[in-house]
Parts: C-alpha cells; structure tokens; sequence
C-alpha cells in the first residue's frame, strides 16, 4: 500500500496519513487486527475513502487534484480496481494521467496485465474510440503493448511456462477485439507489428513452454503404458482363475469380480487414450499459438485420462483384494476403502493445487 500512497507523505503531519501508511490494509497481506478477507475489505474501503477525503479538501490547480496521479498510475499497475473506482469517482479528469513515458492508465493496465481496470475503462469510458487509435511516442498502439512480455509477479501467478504462455496469448487476444483491424498489422518505428513484438518478446517462454510439455508428455506417457500393461495383464488372469472345463472365471456371478472387471476396462481404456494423447503432444509443431487452445486442451485430457486410469486401478486392486483374500468378510471393505482412498486423494489433491 505504501508505494501507492507515497504521494500522501506530504500529509503525514494528520492522523489518518500515519496510520494509513503504517498499516498495510490495502495490500491483501493477513494484519493481527483482521480476522477474515471480508472484514479486511471493508476496512480498506474506509481507508480509502478517508484519503480521498482529505485529499478532497486541499487545495489545487489544473484539471484534477495532483495527489490522485501517483496513486491511479500505480493502482493501474497493481490491477487496484477499487482505488481507481474511487479516484475516478471523485476526479474524473484524472483518467488523463500519464506517467513519466507518457503511459495512462489504459496503457499502463495493458502493459501489466491488469484486466479488471482495462475492462472497466475500456468498457465504460468516453475515450473508447481514442484507445482504439491511441499510440505512444514509438508509435506502439495498444496491440503493441499488449504483446510484450508480462511482468515477473503476473507470469509467475501461473504453475508453468506453457500456462504463462497460454495466458499472455489470451491477453493478446482480448485486447485484438476492441481495435481496429488495420492497427494489427500496423508497424511501429522499429517496422515492426504486434505480431513481431510478440514472437520476439516471448521467444524464451515458448522454448520453455515445449520442454515443459515435452517433459510433462514422456512422463507421464511412461506412466499410462505401465498402467495399461498391468490392466492388460489383470484382464487375462483374472482373480481365482477360470473353470477347467469352459474356460470361465470362478467367480463370474460374484458382484465384487463385476466390479473387477469393470474397473479393469475403464482403466485399461482410459490408460490408452492418455498414452496416445501425450504421443500426439509430443509430435506436435509448438507453434505461438498452439499454446492457446491445442496443446492446454490435449494435455488436459490426457492427464485427466491418467489422473481416471489410476482412480480405477485402485478399484480395481481393492475389488480383487476382496475378492481373493477376504472370503466374504463384509467389515473388510471399510479397511480397504480407507487404503485406497489414501492414494487417490493425495493424487488428486495435488494435481488440483
């Protein structure tokens, strides 16, 4: 919160100017004083709203209040939607703040991914059509700024290279629609388009992205062959063997070998469709935009399809432990539901964090 208010230390001589930078309300970090995100909310909200109050009540020339340029620049950067609300409630002509290189916040909120601030400016501000034509001293229009490389803090808000990816295309994107088809392949002083800057700024993350799915893919691959062997293997000695003289499983009629068998052939099935899934991923171009739709959507299902191979060997493996070595002991099955879902729930758990 600091940085966004340093502006205020002009009035640290009042109260609410110390207690404001001393603590950190706005800036979503736990404080002893907040007991939960709600409450923590609305204090900030009551911060704010008594800065701009006194903010209000000095005295100013030009346009809009001069204290209120720092704090909107930086908030654009921070995606502080909140405060840019605020501030634009009370001072409207703020929206013409510029920074140093002579970025507003529109461009300042493109260029570090704020998304809540874009779509609120863009979609409800008078200057609509300007964004779409407005260009930067460079002649970089909004689709240039758009397709340099995030910051550090916003890449690293996803797990991989191939998500960061996907989202910096994504971002690119979104901010196509609301410009005029000739500003995209327009060039800048460098001759270069959007397209160009892109390709150059994200050069070293679609390298990272490839070896990423490229790993990912021959990993877990190795994994879905070894799972459909073992499956194979299950379905042709099946528990307790076959009859002699027909060939038939003992335990045909039995409702925990149904479960087996069942169990079996979705794990089997699924195992299949992950290993050629990650065949097809490894094969694959790596093309920019393959990272936006194909190759998220094809590992998706893949490790989905693995995550359900593995879900229904563990029925499987229980069903057939009951089968074989419970005899019918029905208070067996709560030991073995319990052991089985150890390894399901810890697999699942962090394949979704």
């Amino acid at each position: 919160m600091a940085p966004i208010y340093s502006r205020v230390n002009d009035l640290s001589n009042s109260t609410w100017s110390k207690t404001l930078l001393d603590e950190p309300l706005l800036t979503g970090r736990p404080t002893k004083h907040i007991g939960n995100k709600n409450k923590e909310g609305d204090e900030a909200t009551k911060v704010l709203q008594l800065v701009c109050n006194e903010i209000d009540k000095l005295e100013f020339s030009g346009t809009h209040h001069p204290y209120y340029t720092r704090p909107l620049l930086e908030a654009a950067c921070q995606n502080a939607y909140k405060v840019v609300d605020e501030i634009l409630y009370r001072s409207p002509e703020a929206i013409q703040s510029t920074d140093k290189s002579g970025y507003d916040i529109i461009q300042l909120a493109i260029i570090h991914r704020s998304d809540k601030i874009y779509k609120r400016i863009y979609d409800t501000g008078e200057r609509k059509n300007l964004y779409r034509t407005v260009e930067d001293s460079s002649k970089n229009n909004i689709l240039h700024l758009a397709a340099r490389l995030a910051p550090s803090h916003e890449l690293n808000r996803r797990r991989c290279a191939a998500l960061q990816l996907q989202h910096e295309l994504q971002w690119r994107e979104e901010v196509k629609k609301h410009i005029y088809p000739t500003y995209i392949t327009r060039e800048n002083i460098f001759k270069e388009t959007p397209d160009m800057v892109f390709s150059r700024e994200h050069e070293q993350l679609v390298k990272e992205g490839e070896n990423w799915m490229k790993t990912t893919a021959e990993s877990c691959s190795i994994t879905a062959a070894l799972i459909a062997t073992i499956m194979f293997a299950a379905a042709i000695t099946v528990p307790g063997g076959n009859r002699q003289e027909t060939g038939i499983p003992m335990f045909t009629n039995n409702v925990a070998f149904i479960i087996f068998a069942v169990s079996d052939a979705i794990s089997l099935f699924a195992s299949s469709t992950a290993l050629l899934v990650f065949l097809t991923i490894l094969t694959a171009r790596f093309a920019e935009n393959d990272f936006l739709v194909s190759l998220p959507i094809r590992m998706l299902i893949g490790l989905v399809a693995l995550l359900l191979s593995t879900i229904v060997m563990m029925v499987a493996f229980s069903a057939t432990l009951f089968l074989v070595f419970c005899h019918k002991k029905l208070w067996m099955i709560a030991p073995i539901c319990v052991l089985a879902f150890i390894p399901i729930g810890f697999t699942t758990t962090f394949w979704l964090i």
